[in-house]
């Protein structure tokens, strides 16, 4: 992989570097690269442990400073030494939504009949008039027996004396009467169906 000079580095702790020529002490080639870190040490980095992103700078999944000490000894024993990275994978697991299908509802309105039949009350009044021919001392107040309104009817008539004449009795009676009539309502009710929409992929 060729990595041109200035592109940035960028370690696993977030360090910054940058690749240069290098010093007559280090060199790059196609097998390693030199970073010069922000501290301005260089740094010999194999190029097969850069990963390219997509701005165009590098990964590096270690740390700089790693790789620093086995750098400079590389520096002083080019000849004897060779530096070997050891790498440990890490697993990253990610999740995301997916859509395996899609439901459609269907509301349906349902009628039905049904009969009601309350009962209904309405009052019926019963006027009977009861000759009452006695003589009382005035007139005569409202008075209730046994469900029955009385009304006293009276009038003077001319006797020795004036006198109160009971004349009759209007007698008024309230009966109650329970009647039926049924009439058809119409009731309505609501159901759900839920119908299953198949997803893109299974119509392949």
């Amino acid at each position: 992989m060729h990595i041109v000079v200035s592109s940035k580095v960028k370690d696993k702790d977030g360090v910054w570097g940058t690749v240069v020529s290098g010093s007559p002490h280090l060199f790059s080639s196609p097998a390693q690269v030199v970073v010069q870190a922000e501290s301005g040490q260089q740094i010999l980095v194999p190029t097969d442990m850069l990963v390219q992103q997509p701005d165009r700078s590098y990964y590096l999944p270690l740390r700089l400073a790693e790789l620093e000490h086995s750098g400079s000894e590389h520096s002083v024993h080019q000849d004897k030494s060779r530096v070997v990275p050891v790498l440990m994978e890490e697993l990253e697991v990610q999740k995301r939504p997916v859509e395996t299908g899609k439901v459609r509802m269907t509301k349906v309105v349902h009628e039905r009949e049904t009969i009601v039949d309350e009962p209904l009350w309405h009052d019926n009044v019963a006027v009977t008039r009861v000759p009452m021919q006695r003589v009382v001392d005035g007139p005569v107040p409202v008075r209730e027996e046994h469900g029955t309104t009385i009304i006293s009817v009276v009038e003077e008539v001319l006797v020795v004396e004036k006198r109160w004449m009971l004349r009759e009795e209007i007698h008024i009676r309230k009966q109650r009467i329970e009647t039926h009539q049924p009439q058809r309502i119409t009731l309505r009710s609501e159901e759900v169906q839920v119908e299953r929409v198949p997803h893109a992929d299974e119509d392949k």
